[in-house]
């Protein structure tokens, strides 16, 4: 059962808010969920390898989340490791929309916290789309970070709303970095204070949080750049973002550094796919 604080589903309840509750307390998709972070944390440990076959000048496919779909896709029963991956994210989005609805545990903040928790659904739900996408075959069908930006930029007010988002992803980094270094990920998982965890683990969440964030920075840093210079090839995805690391001074170490910091990440998904407050 969850931890959350719901009441028990009643007939005066509308139906919506009856199927999330049903949906949240539900052991079934409880156990997708979890099977989700463990989609995550393969993810992440294929971004990480991209990443490391990066910073040493062999390349092997985009350092991103779709270089590590194509990745799966390529693999022997690449197609039913897919479909798993897809159901899995599927019913982290499902959880995450429920949750969103009838509430959770560390919900103080309770509009922000919704409103957090429909984001993560969303971010999940088009994983899971992708995965279909990649298990039928048809994943490199999608468009590019450049082209999509240059149709944004060509509409009224695009500039902006480019800019913005740029913003936000910077924004979401900076939320990852100090969620990392303040250890605020322990609220996520079972046992206050990480006490049920165990060192590795916390460990593990701060470094890939950490990672994790100094990478989202970069991105919407391209992307607020595209913003301001209105060029549209100067926006990118986690792959151009690692590229632009690596094409600096020191590059290749600093590439390293934070495919290492990705992998920690990956393995920090595990656990929390056996930890995770649900």
């Amino acid at each position: 059962m969850s931890d959350y604080s719901s009441s028990p589903a009643d007939d005066s309840a509308p139906p919506a808010v009856d199927a999330a509750r049903h949906a949240q307390d539900s052991s079934a998709v409880q156990a997708l969920a979890r099977g989700g972070y463990v989609a995550s944390g393969v993810l992440h440990l294929l971004v990480a390898w991209l990443a490391v076959q990066l910073a040493l000048g062999r390349p092997s496919g985009e350092a991103d989340a779709s270089g590590a779909f194509r990745t799966l896709a390529q693999a022997p029963r690449g197609e039913v490791i897919l479909w798993a991956v897809a159901v899995g994210f599927a019913a982290l989005a499902v959880w995450q929309f429920a949750t969103a609805v009838v509430g959770g545990p560390n919900m103080e903040r309770k509009a922000a916290a919704r409103a957090k928790n429909v984001a993560k659904g969303v971010l999940y739900a088009a994983l899971a789309v992708v995965g279909v996408r990649y298990a039928q075959g048809a994943g490199g069908r999608g468009r590019s970070e450049e082209s999509m930006t240059a149709g944004v930029l060509a509409m009224p007010g695009g500039r902006w709303l480019v800019a913005g988002v740029g913003l936000a992803i910077v924004a979401v980094g900076v939320y990852h970095v100090v969620k990392g270094l303040r250890k605020k990920f322990l609220r996520d998982l079972a046992g206050t204070g990480g006490r049920s965890v165990g060192r590795l683990v916390v460990r593990l969440g701060q470094v890939g949080y950490v990672d994790k964030g100094i990478a989202l920075g970069i991105v919407g840093g391209l992307v607020a750049a595209a913003a301001a210079t209105a060029d549209a090839s100067r926006a990118g995805g986690l792959d151009d973002a690692l590229r632009t690391v690596r094409d600096q001074q020191f590059g290749a170490v600093l590439l390293l550094l934070i495919g290492l910091g990705l992998a920690a990440f990956g393995f920090y998904s595990f656990a929390r796919a056996r930890f995770a407050r649900l």
